[in-house]
């Protein structure tokens, strides 16, 4: 199979050539970056992740798998490069992660972990897990239909400006939990106008108020007592949480410099009300 037959089938969105160009800015935008974590925001593919997180995110997910058994097993489908993953994997040893594309390793020289299967879930999966994590699909991507017979405990995000298919409701799960989030692009576009474009203050101050929260963290269940316990364990961790206690990871000083810190209150897209950042509600 040639390697524009390979591309069709894997579905994937960015050719050899367009992966290596990008690498190529991305080298040039460090040699003028003002910060080592901007890169993460502006080129989530390869330094970061298609959405934007915080360690209680890590956290929150850890407690949710781990209150459907102490040594769950969790699947991360569309992991990348194993950014997000990695996290994981400090609190949940045998996390193990699921990528399209092994392009995204031979680009950049790099092995596929013995943890990631370079693999399309759409084929199929060969076991069921404790918790699924999906943080992206391509637009026009579903495999909703297969990850729901695999697992009882979905987490998912979405991009209500790009990514789709996020729901499960129609699948057997019922939504548990939700929180909301900046999209990597939100945190992007104050990064370019805050560090890399001469704007004035004014103008700076006028563009801040348009920013919104374009991400939503859904936390999905088919079971009842499980969803009953995941509100409980989700609660009695919200009333503990605070960021300055040695829970944060040394990015998120952007975010907070960039006006998207923990608890921020911003407007929603698609609605007048403000809405705090990182917040959760239970359905």
């Amino acid at each position: 199979m040639d390697s524009s037959n390979l591309q069709e089938v894997l579905l994937v969105p960015y050719s050899e050539e367009q992966i290596l160009d990008a690498m190529q800015s991305l080298s040039h935008f460090r040699s003028r970056a003002s910060s080592p974590y901007h890169e993460r925001f502006s080129f989530p593919f390869f330094s970061g992740s298609f959405f934007v997180y915080r360690k209680i995110d890590v956290k929150r997910i850890v407690t949710i798998a781990k209150t459907v058994t102490d040594d769950p097993s969790y699947l991360d489908v569309g992991c990348g490069y194993g950014e997000f993953l990695m996290k994981i994997r400090n609190y949940i040893p045998c996390a193990i992660g699921m990528e399209i594309d092994p392009r995204i390793f031979y680009c950049r020289k790099m092995h596929v972990p013995s943890y990631i299967k370079i693999w399309n879930p759409k084929w199929g999966l060969d076991r069921d897990f404790d918790i699924i994590f999906i943080g992206w699909m391509e637009p026009g991507t579903d495999f909703r239909d297969e990850i729901s017979k695999h697992t009882q405990v979905i987490v998912t995000t979405l991009d209500q400006g790009l990514s789709l298919a996020a729901e499960y409701e129609a699948h057997g799960f019922e939504l548990v939990a939700w929180w909301r989030s900046p999209s990597w692009e939100d945190v992007n576009i104050e990064i370019m106008n805050r560090y890399y474009t001469p704007l004035s203050n004014n103008v700076l101050e006028r563009l801040a108020g348009l920013r919104g929260a374009h991400n939503l963290w859904y936390i999905y269940s088919s079971d009842k007592v499980i969803s009953e316990k995941i509100r409980l364990n989700l609660s009695i961790g919200a009333n503990e949480e605070r960021p300055e206690l040695n829970e944060t990871y040394d990015y998120e000083g952007v975010l907070d410099e960039c006006g998207f810190g923990f608890h921020e209150e911003l407007s929603a897209l698609g609605s007048g009300s403000r809405e705090k950042l990182w917040e959760i509600r239970y359905s």
